[in-house]
């Protein structure tokens, strides 16, 4: 029977992905803080190892005799920039350095990332493998640097990368935020022109996971795992509006806006024990005109493709917030 260990299993990806291997019959191993919260994977048929990716005792214990290790577990809000890359960076370099130590003839090791490691794209065009690393903010930054981990030791490890867009869902706490705008009947929108995105519905982007992890091909790969198509917010909107069955007003926000929320938000958070959700980082993400990544080589490799169109996607993730009372 297949062993893996999942880091960030009890997270909006990690639990999904632990459903779907589970329902696949492997033997699944999560690494977890005691005060995590484990409701989405409790009663799920899993082994839990409890501490975190700065324990370094606990990280043995977790990759001895796994055959894979799926590592999704890192930090997407912080306050400090040392926060950051200790819950990427370090965090990342830790779990391959104990499984170099303890299990180095593990069978694939998959790195879960992010486009924003990579940076938004550039010159009008989608960014794809071969795009250089312009990451934006410091979450990009840490990001980025956990990916160079992984690409210093290919030649030690069977190391694959994935790299998700903005990914939606049941169980997402960060795009919900537009969902329970849009069901108050008000879409912000950033801006003056109409901004294009690569988005994914979890599902999709867990069935894109696995194919990565287990394809032989993907052996010391990188892949983009997102939507076929781009959208804009002006559509996604329109979407999410009918879905709902609901009228939004949309509502332009100046790019300049944007800079001031985040200097009031900044302000705020100085006082605050919680990372603020929108600081000057974050604005700047906003504010440019495309995050679009080409799935090209995953289709290519993998075989991958959408299960979810936009529609379905969405209404799918709607009705899961509704049964759950969140809007």
């Amino acid at each position: 029977m297949t062993r893996i260990l999942i880091t960030g299993a009890n997270g909006f990806i990690g639990s999904h992905l632990a459903e779907a291997l589970a329902a696949k019959k492997y033997q699944i191993r999560c690494l977890v803080r005691k005060s995590s919260d484990l409701h989405s994977i409790k009663d799920l048929p899993v082994e839990f190892v409890y501490g975190d990716l700065l324990d370094l005792p606990a990280l043995t214990a977790a990759v001895q005799g796994v055959d894979m290790v799926y590592h999704l577990a890192g930090l997407t809000k912080a306050k400090t920039k040392e926060e950051y890359d200790r819950g990427n960076h370090i965090a990342t370099k830790n779990l391959l350095e104990a499984v170099l130590r303890v299990n180095p003839g593990l069978r694939r090791f998959v790195h879960v990332s992010t486009q924003a490691a990579v940076g938004p794209s550039t010159g009008g065009k989608p960014v794809d493998e071969t795009t250089p690393f312009h990451p934006l903010t410091t979450y990009g930054i840490t990001k980025m640097e956990a990916e160079k981990e992984c690409l210093r030791l290919m030649d030690r490890l069977p190391i694959t990368i994935t790299r998700p867009p903005a990914v939606y869902g049941p169980r997402d706490k960060d795009v919900f935020e537009f969902f329970h705008t849009m069901a108050k009947g008000l879409q912000p929108m950033v801006g003056f022109n109409n901004k294009e995105v690569s988005l994914i519905h979890v599902k999709d982007l867990v069935d894109g996971i696995i194919a990565a992890g287990e394809h032989p091909k993907a052996v010391g790969q990188t892949y983009f795992i997102s939507s076929e198509r781009y959208y804009d917010w002006k559509t996604i909107g329109a979407v999410t509006a009918k879905v709902m069955g609901k009228r939004a007003l949309r509502l332009r926000i100046p790019e300049f806006g944007v800079y001031i929320i985040a200097a009031f938000s900044e302000l705020y958070g100085l006082v605050s024990r919680q990372p603020v959700l929108i600081n000057f980082e974050k604005a700047r993400d906003m504010v440019q005109d495309a995050w679009t990544c080409s799935i090209a080589k995953a289709q290519r490799d993998l075989n991958f493709r959408e299960s979810f169109t936009l529609e379905s996607g969405i209404r799918n993730t709607v009705e899961w917030y509704k049964r759950e009372g969140w809007i």
